[in-house]
């Protein structure tokens, strides 16, 4: 199970080859795509599908043998981006000695200094003049190589740096990219690179979508290989959790959805976020479809039940002060719900009381997360949709250290309990 989000990790280094490589899995195990501008049709129990939007969020369905409006549905959702650099337009920076540099900008909050000195790459989308204006193609792109990396400036010209350095956004975390060996190159290493590795004529290239990855591929350490070492745990590893679930759950009485939003990282407030009503959308015209009204819909809200899944801080051994005295997650102790007075979090007694027991008939151990009262919080995906879809929910995760680092740490264990978790979810009635 370790190996495969392993894998999935590696071939997941940016949020359009997340939403591909969950799409393929998908596709392998009998979904069906359908084409959210067409009329969506019978929809009969057993049915399985998958839609996307800006091919970076996927939302799968497997139909339940009642009606949504009899018997609502399951819904486990994620994000599938994580905090990065954005390579901006017109990127090219020349330098002294024919040395080129990037310009780039912060997606998320990433912790920035984990990102010097170590091998970067680019992965993303650039897209291509297809049949007319309004209908580009989209290519993926993954450089599946170091490319790039951000230079820390030496000791020697900042004594200060073990003290605590201010990093400039636009100075200090632009990655270099190669040396111009001709004056062909001049302004054209970027493209050069994209041309070669998708096999393009620059005249093709329109625009692009590009960002730095971690070209250090995912592993587990510790003396017993109980940790795992990755970019994008948060939250990479709770889609991939929800995906297998849905795989190895039986169909049941009740729908299952898996829905996997971008930009969460950066407010969730776009077309493909968990703000936008694209979901709702698809889950009114699925209740129509088998109930004939929009009433359905209704009825069904009303019957789910959401897990949101996006992953929690672990106890830090080395800042035990930063954490709640009650109420600190450890590595290894099972899928964590998440509290927060301020209502930055969907779960209350009722959502916590229902994961819990989830939990117990799973066999899986459960814990409690609540931020030090002196410490702000984050927010995650479960109020942020259901103030668009008045569900019953939870949210939930597990626990990690290092979050919105290049590379954070989690449990093999947790991730073997929340596969776990979710599968009993998936399979009640």
């Amino acid at each position: 199970m370790i190996n495969r989000l392993l894998d999935f990790l590696n071939a997941s280094p940016v949020n359009f080859l997340a939403a591909k490589n969950i799409c393929d899995e998908l596709e392998k195990a009998g979904f069906r795509r359908i084409d959210p501008t067409q009329p969506l049709g019978e929809v009969k129990a057993g049915d399985r599908l998958f839609v996307t939007k800006n091919d970076s969020s996927v939302y799968a369905f497997r139909i339940g043998r009642k009606t949504m409006a009899d018997s609502g549905f399951h819904m486990i959702c994620a994000h599938c981006d994580s905090p990065t650099f954005r390579i901006k337009p017109n990127a090219e920076m020349t330098c002294e000695g024919g040395i080129v540099k990037l310009n780039t900008e912060v997606y998320g909050g990433p912790i920035m200094s984990t990102w010097f000195d170590r091998p970067l790459t680019l992965a993303g989308r650039v897209i291509v003049r297809g049949a007319d204006a309004l209908t580009p193609k989209t290519l993926l792109m993954h450089v599946k190589r170091p490319l790039l990396q951000i230079s820390n400036l030496a000791i020697h010209f900042n004594r200060q740096v073990n003290d605590g350095v201010k990093l400039s956004k636009q100075k200090d975390v632009l990655p270099i990219l190669g040396i111009v060996n001709d004056e062909l190159e001049r302004g054209n290493l970027l493209v050069n690179v994209i041309c070669d590795e998708l096999k393009i004529d620059r005249k093709d290239i329109l625009d692009f979508d590009l960002y730095l990855a971690d070209a250090s591929p995912s592993c587990t350490f510790g003396v017993h290989d109980e940790f795992i070492s990755s970019g994008r745990l948060d939250d990479l590893s709770m889609c991939f959790a929800g995906l297998e679930a849905l795989l190895a759950a039986p169909a049941g009485d009740v729908t299952q959805v898996l829905a996997i939003f971008d930009n969460e990282e950066t407010g969730s407030q776009t077309k493909q976020g968990a703000g936008s009503p694209f979901l709702s959308a698809m889950l009114k015209r699925i209740a129509l479809a088998q109930s004939g009204t929009e009433e359905a819909y209704w009825q069904a809200v009303e019957r789910a039940f959401m897990i949101s899944a996006d992953n929690a801080h672990a106890w830090h051994p080395n800042y035990s002060e930063k954490f709640d005295p009650t109420n600190h997650p450890v590595l290894g102790g099972g899928p964590v719900i998440k509290f927060n007075a301020a209502q930055k979090y969907a779960s209350d007694a009722v959502s916590a009381a229902v994961f819990a027991e989830i939990c117990r008939e799973a066999g899986v151990p459960c814990q409690r997360f609540v931020n030090h009262s002196d410490v702000a919080g984050g927010s995650t995906l479960g109020n942020i949709l259901a103030s668009s879809i008045p569900l019953r929910g939870v949210d939930m995760g597990n626990a990690i250290l290092a979050m919105h680092s290049c590379r954070e740490t989690g449990s093999v264990a947790d991730h073997e309990y929340c596969v776990r978790a979710f599968t009993c979810f998936f399979s009640m009635n």
